[in-house]
């Protein structure tokens, strides 16, 4: 394949003494203040060599200056420049991955690849800084975050379409989500819309044997946390015959995991018009509209409000979205965490379960389990832990790479004091 669809330079970066060290221990990132010198002319967004503070080679990686992020790497070894060739390996290797992975699952629920809906690139994770692909069924949603491979997001989407058409998986549409804020940081606007001809932007997939319409234009993220997969399947056992309070639902799937585990009742809330009219859709094409409600409602409000009203509920889940995307604010989201567990606490049943959860990998997992135990001592409640969980495995957590690793999924019953 043609290899000049990717800038290369010849200016090489040289770190500092001890810089580094997060790509070092396995990252990808090397920050603005670990850089002691760039030699020669180059455009943000280009592939230069990195040498380390003696000279030795430590790879190829593209630099942006507009970045806290100076360099996100590619490639660790000098044979293997950043070429196209290269890009199509890492996402075969993804792909190969992921139908490694999901093997077990596909079996179980009878899905074949085509179908399957999964994260296929997972940038840092998967090798490819900067670029997060999801895959709903025969639609592809790509999120683009930094530069250097934003430039090269069309050679990748093509590359990808390449990947999976070998294993007869035709992909009918590309539908870009890089309308986050944080583009900004790397000086790119936001933009959202088709990569190639346009197509119906509300899709149908199928998870857990449960089917959702996805609205990959106007929906959150790419349209839909695949993330939770597999932590969803885990509260159906908790739920047969309960009471169940889903919060911070989005588009029901909690809610309508909890139905297909035979709840009695599932309310569900979100602070979204859309999300709940969304939801209802959901229920509705399951035919669990008779169980599931849902009710378009601020969480915290709410729950001192059903709390006073003397409501409980045998299983309550919180699935809140990340309250801090900084270290500056983790303070401030730990309030907010122990808050809304409180609240859920005190809305369960004696005997009954809490599954919770932290979606920013800021408050780390000793901070998350800290915060839990502080709202259950206010709430004069005690913990029995049943399962700690982490995001699904098309996510995989890169060690040595902190952003990686983000949710944090956890079960638990819940007493009252004796």
């Amino acid at each position: 394949m043609n290899t000049n669809e990717i800038k290369t330079s010849n200016p090489a970066v040289t770190l500092k003494k001890g810089g580094g060290r997060e790509f070092k221990a396995g990252g990808a990132w090397i920050y603005d203040n670990e850089i002691s010198k760039v030699e020669g002319s180059f455009e943000n967004g280009d592939i230069l060599e990195v040498h380390d503070f003696d000279g030795y080679f430590l790879g190829y990686g593209f630099i942006n200056e507009k970045s806290k992020i100076r360099i996100r790497m590619m490639s660790r070894k000098k044979e293997h420049p950043v070429t196209s060739d290269l890009i199509e390996k890492r996402i075969s290797d993804a792909w190969e991955y992921r139908k490694a992975v999901f093997a077990k699952y596909l079996d179980e629920f009878s899905v074949d690849l085509s179908k399957l809906s999964c994260r296929l690139i997972f940038g840092e994770a998967d090798y490819i800084p900067g670029i997060t692909i999801d895959k709903f069924s025969d639609v592809l949603v790509i999120e683009s975050l930094a530069l250097g491979t934003d430039r090269m997001k069309e050679l990748i989407v093509d590359l990808c379409k390449k990947v999976l058409a070998k294993d007869g998986v035709n992909i009918r549409g590309v539908y870009e989500r890089s309308d986050a804020k944080v583009r900004e940081l790397e000086g790119l606007e936001r933009t959202k819309g088709f990569i190639g001809d346009e197509f119906d932007t509300k899709v149908l997939i199928e998870e857990n044997g449960i089917k959702y319409y996805v609205d990959v234009e106007n929906g959150q993220k790419t349209g839909f946390f695949l993330d939770q997969k597999f932590n969803r399947q885990s509260i159906r056992g908790l739920c047969k015959g309960k009471k169940v309070l889903d919060c911070f639902t989005h588009t029901g799937s909690f809610a309508l995991n909890a139905a297909a585990g035979g709840a009695a009742s599932v309310l569900g809330v979100d602070a979204s018009d859309l999300g709940c009219e969304q939801a209802r859709e959901n229920a509705a094409l399951n035919g669990f509209d008779k169980v599931v409600s849902f009710e378009c409602a601020d969480v915290f409000e709410l729950l001192p409000s059903l709390e006073k009203k003397g409501e409980k509920f045998d299983v309550v889940i919180l699935d809140p979205p990340a309250f801090t995307k900084s270290r500056a604010s983790i303070k401030k989201a730990a309030t907010g965490y122990k808050e809304i567990n409180m609240r859920g606490m005190k809305l369960v049943k004696d005997g009954g379960y809490l599954a919770t959860c932290s979606c920013s990998h800021f408050m780390d997992e000793e901070l998350f389990l800290k915060t839990i135990a502080d709202a259950a001592r206010d709430a004069h409640k005690r913990l029995k832990q049943v399962e700690f969980r982490q995001q699904a495995f098309d996510h995989p957590i890169l060690w040595g790479g902190a952003a990686s690793y983000y949710l944090k999924f956890v079960i638990f019953q819940v007493c009252d004091e004796l």
